[in-house]
Parts: structure tokens; sequence; C-alpha cells
């Protein structure tokens, strides 16, 4: 499969692992996650040595998951510590234990060479795990492959067409977008700044604002996986300060880690974080509901897209544009990753 294995993915959100199995699947390897009586996240691979069956499908003993099938038990590295019938444990009888480290609130595993680890090159999205912010979150399973995701997030023009109603507006599509690219870091950076725009309900219903806006979308992406639009809004006219804190504005943080599931299935895993409104209910019920309804528009478009593709001959021509400038800055730099084998920054 055509992956980049040496490098970090989002497995889950921290508060989805906990005494109860978790099965995912990343780059087309079979996990169960859980938790030690610790409070430890822990990543396995998801098939007993024996008879190859679900270790998700069984259950915990203390720290240890008992095969739900024969019996083989397994310890939070991956060892066997029993096998029924027999005092003497098979030297192969052990699963892979996977590198597994939390942060901002996401539970990030390493799938590739656990040698080549390093914690220190997992990005950041601090507004996940920020007391000054509120977050509303989720995830949806597509049916397309996770480069699809990637092109969709790159080019937010499509919020005119396909999300209107929603967060979509006319100056979304009609702005035209800067590109710049951190080869050293491999980060490519994509912003969008209208000057005077339509509101759309998406913000008008959550910060009040009445009127036209002027609304900036400053797009991080961190190949392979975390996605950053750091979104401000403002009544038109209103810009940052020369110094100081932007107070006059708006702030939305918006995160999506983008994990390929299969080649051809992918997580998305999507956060709002705000620095607004902080304890009404009302609007982070407002919020989870539009995202989630945006977020299944594009899963629908996005696996509408994938039979598509996938009933094409080989090497169907695509046209690209301006707007595309960001979307074709990440195939390459992930392309460099997939080819490298590389860690942390595309070399």
């Amino acid at each position: 499969m055509t992956f980049a294995r040496n490098q970090w993915y989002v497995t889950a959100y921290s508060s989805e692992v906990g005494r109860d199995l978790l099965a995912r699947t990343v780059l087309g390897e079979p996990l169960v996650l859980y938790r030690t009586e610790s409070g430890a996240a822990v990543a396995l691979a998801d098939r007993c040595v024996h008879r190859r069956y679900p270790l998700s499908e069984s259950r915990l003993d203390g720290d240890t998951i008992v095969c739900g099938y024969h019996g083989f038990t397994y310890d939070q590295t991956g060892a066997c510590v029993f096998v029924p019938g027999q005092q003497r444990i098979p030297r192969t009888a052990r699963v892979a234990a996977y590198p597994v480290v939390e942060q901002d609130s996401l539970v990030w595993v390493w799938i590739g060479d656990r040698d080549l680890a390093d914690p220190t090159t997992i990005p950041r999205a601090p507004w996940l795990d920020d007391p000054r912010y509120t977050v509303v979150r989720g995830m949806a399973p597509l049916n397309a492959r996770y480069g699809l995701l990637v092109d969709n997030l790159m080019d937010l023009s499509h919020e005119t067409y396909l999300h209107g109603g929603y967060i979509g507006t006319p100056e979304v599509a009609n702005t035209p977008i800067t590109t710049e690219v951190d080869e050293e870091r491999g980060i490519v950076y994509v912003s969008r700044h209208m000057d005077d725009a339509e509101c759309p309900p998406f913000y008008a219903k959550s910060t009040g604002i009445q009127g036209r806006i002027t609304r900036w979308q400053d797009i991080e992406y961190h190949p392979p996986c975390l996605y950053l639009l750091h979104s401000r809004i403002a009544p038109q006219g209103v810009y940052p300060p020369a110094e100081g804190e932007d107070s006059d504005a708006f702030h939305a943080e918006i995160v999506y880690a983008i994990t390929p599931s299969t080649e051809n299935t992918t997580y998305d895993f999507w956060a709002v974080a705000r620095d607004f409104a902080i304890d009404d209910e009302s609007v982070s019920e407002y919020l989870h509901q539009s995202n989630h309804t945006v977020v299944m528009q594009d899963v629908t478009a996005l696996n509408i897209l994938e039979q598509v593709i996938a009933s094409e001959p080989d090497k169907y021509q695509e046209l690209s544009i301006n707007i595309d400038t960001g979307g074709l800055a990440a195939r390459r730099l992930l392309a460099r990753m997939v080819e490298a084998g590389s860690v942390g920054a595309p070399r």
C-alpha cells in the first residue's frame, strides 16, 4: 500500500480509549487500543497469533488481553504470557506493540519502524486541550482514499457549492488564495483573506454578528495527518491591531486528523475549538450539529468520487487551476514521504 509508514497518525481521541477494547485499522494494520489500570494507552496488533481471532473481540484481565477464542493472553508489550494446555510459551507467541503518544487530546500511533519513532516530530493542536477554548469534535469514516480528503480540505472553494447554507458563501470561491511551502519543515500554508464577505449561518448563529464580515481562512497542513484551519471572523472592516490581542474578532481553530485506514478508506477526525461563547452550551450544540452536517456532505461527495475514480482507466488526466496550488503541494510532499519512508519533514 502506498502510505508513508514512518509517521505518526491519529488513531483515536483520548476520550475514546478506556477499559473497553477499541478496534481501529491504520495503514491497513488492524489495531486494538485500551488503557492499563494505571491509565496508559496501549496499541497492539489486533490478531491473536494462534488462529488470528481479533483481540478487540476478546476481554481485558487486569492489563492483559485474553483472546476470546482459545485464551492466549498478552501483556501490554504484546508478549504472550499464557498458553492454554501447556506451560511452555512458544518464543514467537507475541503480537506487535506500537508506540503511542497522547497529545492535545489525540492518541497518536506509530505504525512504521519503532526505532525511528520520535514524539518530538508530532505536530501540535494545542487548542483542543486548552481551557481558554471550548471544543466540539467527532469522527466520520470515509469509503474513500485519504488523498481525496486532503485535496478537499486544501481547496476550500468547494464550501461555496457543497456547503451553501452552512459555511459557504460566494466570496470563498471568488477570493484568490496565496500558497507557501516550507520545504524544510514540510508544511503547506494556504491563505484566503476576505475583506467584505457575507456571514454564513455557521458564524452568524454562533457569534451573533449581523451584517457583512471580514473573514480570514489560514490553512496549515502538516503531512501526512494533521490539518489546521485558523479561522478569523470579525465585523466588516475590523482587522487585527498592530500590537496586542485581537480581541475584537472571533477565532475558530478547526482541526482535522486525516488517517488512512486502508487504501480506499479513511478516518476523518474533526474538531472545532473556539475562543468565544465558551460557556454557552447552545452554541456548542449548534456548532457540533452544523459541522457534523458539513463533514457528512464531504463524506457523501468523496465516497461518490472514490467510486468514479475506481471505474476510470489508469492515468486519467485531471485539470488543475490556481485554487489547486495548495493541494498539489500537499500531494508532492506526501509522495516524497512515501518514497523516502521519511521521518518528520520530507527530504
